[in-house]
């Protein structure tokens, strides 16, 4: 699972410095094809439940599972960019948030708190607490920064299978050895969402939220 991470997160960092205005979606989902075959492992979003590409990319009000292509980012975008990749049969999965050239303050304010959320919920990740924990603490801390958080997602156990247990923060108690991969979205001003997509994948959109943030990392609970 090491090196799977070690996969991932190389292949976040290239494009979170490939990113610019000008490039479509599609684009990035090429570099990232590129550099996770390149390392011996294979594009784990593709192909599963019949997404089509190798990275979710979700641009401003997109939320989660967005499916590449012709859309071209633009300056003042923020894009959320998952990454997974499997190798030696064990999977690493995250997610970062990254600006489009330059930004208006609130959204880099958002992206920083969103990190920071996160931040609160990996403290409370430790043996013997309860996965009802570290949502608690997410959303304490974003609604202290005046957002709303996304109910509708959860993280996950990853490992063998890109979807294991436990779902986080719903409920239940992370043991020792479990990996997971929280996620800590924080919308601005979110009030309801939609489905847009074909089967067996769909993307969720804000619908009264110009922009949404989220972190993805893998935690090892021992």
């Amino acid at each position: 699972m090491r090196k799977a991470g070690e996969i991932v997160g190389k292949t976040l960092a290239l494009l979170k410095a490939s990113v610019e205005p000008g490039m479509t979606t599609r684009d990035l989902d090429r570099i990232a094809f590129k550099e996770i075959t390149r390392s011996g492992a294979s594009p784990t979003f593709k192909g599963y439940r019949g997404f089509p590409a190798t990275i979710c990319t979700s641009v401003n009000e997109e939320i989660v599972h967005g499916i590449p292509g012709r859309r071209k980012l633009q300056e003042g975008d923020i894009i959320k960019v998952d990454v997974g990749a499997t190798i030696e049969g064990f999977i690493g999965d995250a997610a970062v948030t990254i600006a489009v050239g330059e930004v208006p303050e609130a959204l880099l304010a958002l992206m920083e708190d969103t990190r920071l959320g996160l931040e609160e919920g990996i403290k409370a990740a430790v043996p013997g607490a309860r996965v009802g924990d570290i949502g608690a603490a997410v959303q304490e801390y974003g609604e202290s920064r005046g957002y709303g958080v996304v109910r509708e997602f959860v993280g996950h156990g990853v490992g063998r299978f890109l979807h294991e247990d436990p779902q986080v923060p719903n409920y239940g108690w992370l043991a020792v050895g479990h990996c997971c991969a929280p996620v800590c979205a924080s919308p601005l001003s979110l009030c309801s969402m939609r489905e847009t997509g074909g089967p067996g994948f769909w993307m969720m959109i804000g619908l009264w939220s110009p922009r949404t943030g989220n972190f993805l990392p893998i935690l090892n609970i021992q």
